[in-house]
Parts: structure tokens; sequence; C-alpha cells
């Protein structure tokens, strides 16, 4: 599974839209490992341009600091599983932390917003949270 982590100074970006480059993690669910790593730089921020960039570069997840409803709409209509409200970290952490179901309040949610630092959780592995352990 491709997770994509958006990053300014190499720790995850507050808003998406805005960042410096992504993290694309290759990571095995079964055994909670991380087999790659890679950093792109998005193309030009525009609006509605990321999400579909971020399906073709194959990425299942997203995890962000936060994010609009528009752009939560467009990457769950991509097939991208949204994580927002995530507070810092590197790649590495972020990506142990999904792995292991520890990114916060699992409980789907259609709200939106970084409402005190609870993790908001939309369209996770397509609806299927259980399989996964979440």
């Amino acid at each position: 599974m491709k997770i994509a982590i958006p990053l300014v100074a190499g720790r995850l970006s507050e808003h998406f839209g805005h960042c410096e480059q992504f993290a694309m993690i290759e990571a095995d669910i079964e055994s909670k490992q991380i087999l790659s790593q890679t950093q792109v730089v998005p193309p030009p921020h525009e609006p509605g341009l990321l999400p579909r960039w971020l399906h073709e570069q194959g990425a299942k997840v997203i995890i962000a600091g936060g994010m609009g409803r528009r752009a939560l709409d467009l990457f769950i209509e991509n097939g991208i599983a949204v994580h927002t409200g995530i507070a810092g970290g590197s790649p590495e952490e972020l990506t142990h932390a999904f792995l292991a179901g520890a990114l916060g309040d699992a409980t789907p949610t259609c709200g939106h917003g970084r409402g005190g630092g609870q993790h908001r959780h939309h369209g996770c592995h397509g609806g299927n949270e259980a399989a996964h352990g979440l």
C-alpha cells in the first residue's frame, strides 16, 4: 500500500497543498513494515490537481495536517483514504503510527477540521477499517 505524506522541511506539512514534497511510502499492512520510501516534488499547487496526481502516483492513503472539504471529496473520489488532523512527525513515525492503528480516533466521520487534535478518518481502506485493525 502506498501512503502519501506532505512534507515541509522533512516533517508533516500543516496543509498538503503547500508542501515542498511528498513522502511516498510503500508499506506492507500485514507485516506493518515500511518497504520503501521516495520523496517527490509535486506539481505547482492548483485547486483539484493534487488528489488526481497522487492517485496517478499510486497513493491509497494520505496523512495530512489539514485540508478543505473540496480536497477531501476529491481524494475520496480518487480512491485515496484520508487521515487529517494529524500533528507533526516524520514520515516514518507517521507511517508506523498508521500501520499500528495509532493515529487517533478511528471512528469514521463526515466532519472536517482539526478539532482539538482529533484525528479525522475519511474513507479509510475503502471502508474496511476492521480488516486492518482500525
